[in-house]
């Protein structure tokens, strides 16, 4: 009978025990002590600490899962709203067979998750997704839509990481087509004055997802 194959250990006995220590001390120097409080402490920790510890790291590997879902729905139902909003006025919806770039787009129509191209300083061309382009009815065909971008945020924290990326958008499109380019916010959720104070130095404005009625301040 042909013998069973098995991965050969390399490290036996006292060799590996020193390597898993090794690993152990790289894992303390990365661990947050205020969740592994017994790192600081020469006694081992209780079966208190440990429940305490488990907890809040289950709690954020549970929170960095959902949340993109979360976040991912409640952006669908945001878009939701303005289509109802939009089409309760008699804007029709453009989808993507459609062929209709930003710039061609008939007044009276609107487009959710549309590319624009904007120029780097390099010099190169790359498309920045939008997540609604409206062409207010009183639009001439050279005007640009009016740009959106659906943000919700549970907290207070993340919002003011991601702060920046309104403003960097809002300078792209500036420096691509002009002062004239409106990109505004949809907002649902937890944002600050420091959050809202940022991007209203950038030329940002936004609506509250419970005012949307607000929207016709933008022209529609």
């Amino acid at each position: 009978m042909e013998k069973e194959k098995k991965l050969p250990i390399r490290l036996q006995g006292n060799a590996l025990d020193i390597e898993l220590r090794k690993i152990g001390k790289i894992i303390e120097r990365m661990a947050d002590p205020d969740i592994f409080t017994w790192l600081n402490r020469s006694e081992s920790p209780s079966q208190t600490d440990i429940y305490r510890a488990a907890t809040i790291v289950a709690d954020r590997l549970c929170g960095s899962v959902t949340n993109p879902i979360i976040r991912n729905a409640q952006e669908r139902r945001q878009l939701a709203a303005i289509q109802n909003w939009l089409e309760t006025r008699q804007y029709r919806k453009l989808v993507g067979q459609d062929g209709v770039k930003f710039d061609q787009m008939p007044p009276g129509t609107f487009c959710f998750r549309m590319n624009v191209p904007i120029n780097l300083e390099t010099g190169k061309v790359i498309n920045i997704p939008v997540d609604v382009a409206i062409k207010p009815k009183s639009s001439s065909m050279d005007e640009l839509p009016v740009f959106l971008e659906a943000k919700s945020a549970g907290d207070f924290t993340n919002v003011n990481k991601r702060r920046k990326e309104e403003a960097i958008k809002m300078s792209q499109l500036r420096s691509t087509y002009g002062d004239q380019v409106q990109f505004n916010l949809f907002l649902c959720g937890y944002f600050d004055s420091g959050y809202l104070g940022y991007e209203a130095a950038e030329g940002i404005d936004w609506v509250w997802e419970h005012r949307i009625d607000d929207l016709a301040g933008f022209g529609l």
